[in-house]
């Protein structure tokens, strides 16, 4: 059995610690004695681009806000659901993650960052959120294991009332709220709906066909679809 190998750690705004790690081909993600990511299991990461895609298609120049970088399932699969024209935004707030990305699991990402579609920022996504008006058709959040700030406590802002209310404005009318979590949240369900969302609870498994189940929010912007 090959062991576990610890490439590099990145200090997290706040307080605590993502560390990154190898054994053989397989790469994860800790923050603590929890796994973020691992680059076996990403059926869910992928589902949350793909469906979100389905519901803004037809639109001629899409455009896209993920929040969080990961491994880059989620804009890997957004790119291949997407056409040319589409233009696909990354907020990612540790720098180190960027640097992984481009570094030692440069082969998972397999050069999309390189694609014309899409620009990382190094930024907070609330923050571009919040400068947002009627700009994204989606917007994708996986920062944390579900609607709460896990691995940055302010993360909780952009789930609670003013936070939603942020994303819609930044939503065009009829876009797409995607958010990932490791489970169900009913309050979080609540919150979508009182803030004026169209609201599916979707499951997907952490693998393809295997693995956990986990839940995605597609939540539309309430407003006449405009393409």
């Amino acid at each position: 059995m090959i062991s576990w190998e610890q490439l590099d750690a990145a200090r997290l705004p706040g307080g605590g610690e993502l560390r990154l790690k190898r054994r053989g081909t397989e790469f994860s993600i800790m923050l603590g004695s929890n796994e973020l990511m691992n680059s076996r299991l990403s059926g869910s990461e992928e589902a949350l681009a793909t469906l979100a895609a389905a519901r803004i298609a037809g639109r001629v120049t899409p455009r896209l806000l993920i929040g969080g970088l990961g491994m880059g399932f989620t804009l890997r699969a957004a790119l291949a659901a997407l056409g040319m024209e589409a233009r696909i935004e990354v907020a990612e707030l540790v720098p180190e993650v960027i640097a992984w990305a481009r570094g030692p699991m440069s082969e998972i990402f397999a050069g999309c960052l390189d694609d014309p579609r899409v620009a990382v920022r190094e930024d907070d996504v609330a923050a571009m959120i919040n400068a947002a008006t009627a700009d994204f058709d989606a917007i994708l959040l996986d920062v944390d294991n579900g609607p709460e700030g896990l691995t940055v406590a302010t993360n909780d802002r952009l789930y609670d009332h003013g936070g939603l209310a942020a994303i819609r404005r930044a939503l065009k009318p009829g876009g797409v709220l995607g958010v990932w979590s490791q489970g169900p949240d009913g309050r979080f369900s609540r919150r979508l709906r009182d803030s004026g969302f169209v609201v599916e609870e979707m499951k997907s498994r952490a693998g393809r066909g295997r693995g956990a189940r986990h839940v995605i929010w597609l939540a539309t912007n309430g407003a006449a679809r405009d393409r």
